[in-house]
């Protein structure tokens, strides 16, 4: 059977947060334009001794339009952030968004290899990219690499440093300079253009080609799916939110700092996530909202001083993986003090939400179940032929919606292949839906695997190893891991007479590949299981590996 999963008629009332708000803007700029009206005084950012007020965003996001509009950028066109979680990125988003221009987040853990396929796939004309971070300088990794498309790279907090490319290339101040004869009725022409259909965004995903393929979301959708989430979940006007998970995320994007600016709460940026540093800050600015992956929170509740710190102000959390221990719900509540604690589901093709928990839930229901589906949201579990299931039944998660993305950036035959004439997406994970229309995910049909919170796909993991010139043959796969939930295990067949250990292979990986995508485990094969057609097998091969290194716990074993 096919499941709208809704409060009953009673509970809709026009004060129930599971109904839809009144007088939502369509676009994103006008909603940035709606928040300043409505919150002029309040608090919109605080970053370290920086505070920027609504009506000070507003002006700050149509400066940063207007210097886009000036330097060539049309309506439509891509602009990349590749940046932590600053105000400036905030900045940035706004003021594309104003020009009318699409967004493009890169990941920060990225290297210049995989950010410059995505920069040229996108053709991306403009980035805005932080300058020294994590040690690096990050304009740098571009060096030889960069698409002749990006036409200027703005660094970010004026850590701007020139090189072989930097003819167009400025710092954030200079950037901001460039708009000066720009008049504010040309970012208003722009704003005006746009509709509630119009691309916003252009979040790039990896799937099982192993290739990341850029996802499409318009303005309206994103606007009427978090002002439904932030209303479920709790969040107020008065909250103080730290955002940790990062900004080129839809947890940290859109379930971020637009559902915060949509309900006028004030967002506190985090660039990386320390313990200590995110305990302090709890207590310093008395935070009151922190949403994260179950990894923070169990790396929270055993911080061996975690008494020593006044966390007391925490009244709401959302959390969510495929798997969350009934007791970290519990712990959560009781340890850490979260009144309201909660988990939701999605993915980047659905605008980053689909279906949500609500904070009354029992912990049992919290833990075990990714919620029901939000109104407007169809949900179903179907077979390999596209038939649903019974209730209690596994199957393949379809979702039909409002929210579903506009299709894969130059890629209909992938579109075609992830949504069905009927409109269904196919998610490609496996679950089941019980008598009350509450999904609990069971599986991964895309063999995906999460490290941290941080999406891992084999097929292009694999990818970017199968380069190594000492690998024959690579297979990936996820393991459990009693810190991170899971971890990537790479099975190796090394060409003849080929010399390479795994610490070998695991520094190599570090240098080619974002951190989290760098496999924990190596295991040398000498073939892998295959079915007839020669695919490998990955679920007897996943178990294989989880034995083998049961005793061991070691690379290379």
């Amino acid at each position: 059977m096919s499941l709208i999963s809704e409060a009953p008629a009673s509970a809709l009332s026009d004060t129930s947060p599971w109904a839809l708000a009144p007088s939502l803007p369509e676009t994103l700029p006008a909603l940035i334009r709606q928040a300043a009206a409505n919150f002029p005084a309040h608090a919109a950012i605080v970053d370290g001794a920086v505070t920027i007020s609504y009506a000070d965003l507003l002006v700050r996001s149509q400066a940063v339009a207007r210097s886009l509009i000036a330097l060539g950028v049309q309506a439509g066109d891509r602009v990349a952030i590749w940046a932590p979680n600053i105000h400036e990125w905030i900045l940035a988003a706004c003021g594309i968004h104003a020009a009318g221009a699409v967004l493009v987040p890169l990941n920060t853990r990225m290297k210049g290899v995989e950010a410059a396929d995505i920069l040229a796939r996108s053709g991306a004309r403009l980035m805005f990219c932080i300058g020294d971070f994590l040690g690096q300088y990050y304009p740098a990794l571009l060096d030889g690499r960069r698409p002749a498309s990006l036409r200027h790279i703005v660094v970010l907090r004026d850590g701007f440093q020139a090189g072989p490319a930097a003819s167009d290339d400025m710092g954030w101040s200079r950037f901001i300079g460039e708009g000066g004869h720009i008049a504010p009725a040309q970012v208003q022409a722009r704003e005006q253009g746009l509709r509630a259909d119009s691309t916003a965004d252009l979040m790039f995903t990896s799937g099982t080609t192993g290739r990341p393929k850029g996802v499409m979301s318009a303005h309206g959708p994103t606007i009427r799916a978090f002002s439904t989430w932030s209303r479920v979940v709790g969040l107020q006007q008065d909250d103080r939110y730290l955002i940790v998970n990062p900004f080129f995320h839809a947890f940290g994007y859109k379930a971020g700092w637009i559902a915060a600016f949509i309900q006028g709460a004030t967002v506190y940026p985090e660039q990386v996530f320390d313990a200590d540093a995110v305990l302090t800050r709890i207590a310093h600015d008395r935070i009151s909202f922190l949403p994260g992956p179950p990894t923070l929170f169990l790396t929270m509740l055993g911080h061996p001083r975690l008494k020593d710190f006044d966390i007391s102000s925490l009244r709401v959390a959302v959390t969510g993986a495929a798997t969350v221990p009934p007791v970290l719900i519990t712990r959560m509540r009781d340890e850490l003090g979260i009144a309201n604690v909660t988990t939701a589901y999605g993915l980047t093709e659905c605008g980053g939400c689909a279906t949500i928990c609500d904070p009354g839930d029992s912990a049992e229901t919290v833990a075990g179940t990714c919620g029901r589906a939000m109104p407007g949201t169809e949900v179903r579990c179907a077979d390999e032929a596209g038939r649903s299931v019974p209730i209690g039944q596994p199957g393949e998660v379809l979702l039909r919606g409002y929210h579903v993305m506009k299709g894969y950036f130059d890629d209909e035959a992938a579109t075609r292949e992830a949504i069905d004439d009927d409109g269904w997406l196919h998610t490609g994970d496996v679950g089941v839906l019980d008598e009350r229309g509450y999904l609990r995910i069971t599986d991964r049909l895309k063999d995906m695997f999460i490290v941290g919170g941080f999406n891992c796909y084999p097929a292009e993991i694999e990818r970017l190893l199968a380069d190594h010139p000492a690998i024959a043959q690579v297979a990936v796969v996820g393991v459990p891991d009693e810190r991170m939930g899971e971890v990537g295990c790479a099975c190796v067949v090394r060409r003849a007479g080929a010399e390479l250990t795994p610490e070998a292979l695991v520094a190599w990986a570090r240098e080619h590949m974002a951190n989290y995508k760098v496999p924990r485990h190596v295991l040398w094969c000498d073939s892998f299981p295959v079915n007839a057609s020669n695919k490998v097998l990955k679920r007897e091969l996943a178990q294989t590996a989880a034995a083998r290194l049961a005793p061991a716990k070691v690379a290379g074993a």
